[in-house]
């Protein structure tokens, strides 16, 4: 147990140089962040747990980029020197920036740490770039920190005025995982109530269950004080602990005092001041209690962690899939894609596309819907005698029987009057097609977006489909246009006076004249009821088109009242003209869709697929067309390199032993 125990933290931090390699951190990884205000002791205590002197010093924000530090524990020279690993130091660090290249000099250590982050901060401030370093020490044991800037309050020098708040963004952004543990930081001379790490730290973890204490300069208190009621937790309880250590000072970094040197006064000064708490205090007993605690929270976060990574493994390749591979094949592609655009577009007008719509009706619904509702409705609103006043209808009645008095009424007046009410039919007609042909031209866009993903990695193809798609529907709308008007003329070429169901004139008019004989005394209806001309207004004349000339020096009536044969004759006429428009609009109704199916959906629909391949299935558009945008190909090989990290870190998972861990 205690030996697969001990493989986690190497685990953990195999995972974490894979995610490295793709630039992103995808998964929150089992880590110890280091928290601290300035001043307040975290080099020395990173320091004592590594047992050197590798960390830059100084006043002000010293750390001002993220420091990774990966502790390797590893056999001793004399246990290596029969390994061909080609390393004869007794300890070594490497960087992630420096590939291949290992530092057996702490002091060169400290001096990149200093240039690599001087590389990417200007004017003493802080970058969220953090810098990897990994030290192999048999003296260490395995530990996975991240020392962060210490908290600062005021800008010094050139630091910016809101140093203070991006110090803060960085750290809440680490102490933010939920797999991670926070070692807060904080001296013994100051008051814990007003420590600065563990208010960011009870932001993130309010009951403490992934927060350690250290209490640092413990030798550094007032005279006749001590911290053992802190070390005890009856100040501020943290559940994991509090751990109490003693800083090596100024004067022992200016001696170069050795870190054993310091660790053997650490133990004396505890077991002088501490004495019940010495065995629970101190640098050794931190690196332990850390080590400890870190594998038992690796072992924790295992299954969910081996979930994610098999949650993220398959959004990834689906991601990957819906990029496609690379164009080996130009002929072949371009072929697949207009075939799948012209099918999709195809299906989208019959209703079997695999992307349905449910917020709103589209494509053959969409056209069915204008068919039958909006074209249908819009010509049931129309009136059969809308705009025919029954002065027009009289005035027609005078002027088609020019001099001579009618005795009945005329063909030529009927016909006149019908044809003007039936041309209100061409508008409305033609609207419809408006309406379907900009429908089709919708249905490219939505194919566009949802039904051929492949299409989306070639702008210029994408472009020049939409392209040639509406040239043919452009081509198209005036032929259909002139059908539809040409249906139209058809039926104002001849009044077809024959039809079945048109009613014969004679008989109207018996119709008539038998409600008038059954109404009564005409000559008192006309007396006592009101016309509704005279309800419009009154009549000028006779309802002559022309001014009304006085040829007397009487004045002349401005109005008067129909005679009872007036009346018949305006109302056979009213009757016939709405009898014949009511059939000419069922046949308008029904003929329009049918014309606007032939030469428009239908025309499209079956001549599509070979209008995109003559336009586009050229040799010398090939390559041109099939060009990748830089954005996709991009975004390809990101997600294959995410793709690969997590493979990989499959594999790291699947190598422990589950019946050991959990």
């Amino acid at each position: 147990m205690d030996t697969e125990m001990e493989t986690l933290i190497p685990i953990i931090n195999r995972l974490q140089e894979v995610f490295l390699t793709v630039g992103a951190e995808i998964i929150e990884l089992p880590q110890i962040v280091v928290v601290g205000s300035q001043s307040s002791g975290k080099s020395s205590v990173l320091e004592s747990l590594v047992g050197r002197d590798f960390l830059p010093r100084g006043s002000g924000i010293v750390t001002r980029r993220p420091l990774v530090l990966q502790l390797v524990n590893v056999p001793p020279l004399e246990e290596r020197h029969k390994q061909e690993n080609g390393i004869k130091s007794e300890e070594w660090g490497t960087f992630l920036h420096c590939k291949n290249q290992i530092f057996t000099d702490f002091n060169e250590i400290r001096k990149e740490i200093e240039e690599e982050t001087e590389r990417s901060t200007n004017n003493k401030g802080i970058s969220p770039e953090p810098i990897y370093l990994k030290i192999y020490s048999p003296n260490v044991l395995s530990l996975t920190l991240v020392d962060l800037p210490g908290i600062t309050k005021v800008p010094v020098g050139d630091q910016p005025e809101d140093i203070e708040t991006q110090v803060q963004e960085m750290i809440l952004s680490y102490i933010s995982n939920p797999n991670s543990l926070i070692l807060c930081v904080s001296p013994a001379n100051s008051d814990l109530a007003t420590s600065d790490a563990l208010k960011l730290a009870r932001e993130v973890d309010p009951d403490g269950r992934r927060t350690l204490l250290v209490v640092s300069k413990l030798d550094l208190m007032d005279a006749g004080t001590d911290a053992l009621e802190v070390l005890l937790g009856r100040v501020i309880p943290v559940r994991l602990g509090i751990i109490g250590v003693v800083n090596r000072s100024q004067h022992d970094l200016n001696t170069q005092k050795s870190l054993t040197d310091s660790g053997k006064d650490e133990q004396a000064f505890l077991q002088r001041h501490y004495p019940s708490l010495a065995s629970r205090c101190g640098s050794r007993y931190l690196a332990r209690t850390l080590s400890r605690l870190l594998m038992h929270h690796i072992r924790d976060c295992l299954p969910e962690l081996k979930t994610r990574v098999t949650v993220l493994t398959a959004q990834y390749q689906t991601r990957l899939n819906s990029y496609g591979q690379p164009v080996e094949d130009h002929s072949a592609t371009l072929l697949q894609i207009v075939t799948k655009f012209a099918t999709d577009y195809c299906s989208t007008i019959e209703g079997t596309a695999r992307y349905i719509q449910t917020s709103e009706l589209c494509g053959g619904a969409r056209i069915c819907y204008i068919f039958h509702e909006t074209f249908g409705r819009t010509l049931q609103s129309i009136d059969p005698l809308g705009g025919l006043a029954e002065l027009d209808i009289l005035t027609a009645i005078r002027n088609a029987t020019g001099p001579r008095p009618a005795l009945f009424v005329p063909e030529v007046c009927f016909e006149l009057l019908v044809k003007k009410q039936i041309k209100r039919l061409e508008e409305p007609s033609l609207r419809c097609v408006e309406l379907v042909h900009e429908e089709l031209q919708r249905i490219i866009q939505h194919c566009s977006a949802y039904s051929t993903q492949e299409l989306l990695r070639f702008p210029k193809l994408h472009d020049s489909i939409v392209e040639v798609v509406t040239s043919l529907l452009r081509k198209r709308l005036p032929i259909t246009n002139d059908m539809v008007h040409n249906l139209v003329a058809i039926e104002l070429a001849y009044i077809n006076t024959k039809h079945p169901d048109f009613t014969d004139a004679a008989q109207v008019s018996a119709s008539v004249n038998s409600q008038q004989a059954e109404a009564g005394d005409a000559g008192k209806r006309w007396k006592n009821e009101k016309m509704p001309s005279e309800e419009k207004g009154p009549v000028p004349g006779f309802g002559s088109p022309t001014k009304a000339v006085n040829l007397l020096d009487t004045a002349v009536p401005v109005s008067r009242k129909l005679s009872a044969r007036e009346q018949r004759d305006c109302e056979v006429i009213q009757r016939l003209i709405k009898c014949y428009f009511l059939i000419v609009r069922k046949s308008i109704q029904d003929s329009v869709p049918k014309t606007v199916m032939h030469f428009l959906v239908n025309f499209v629909k079956e001549h599509l697929q070979s209008e995109l391949v003559g336009q586009l299935y050229k040799q010398p558009l090939l390559q041109e067309l099939l060009t990748e945008s830089q954005e996709t190909a991009q975004q390809r090989t990101e997600v294959a390199q995410m793709l690969e990290a997590l493979k990989k870190a499959s594999n790291i998972i699947s190598e422990i032993r589950e019946t050991h861990l959990w």
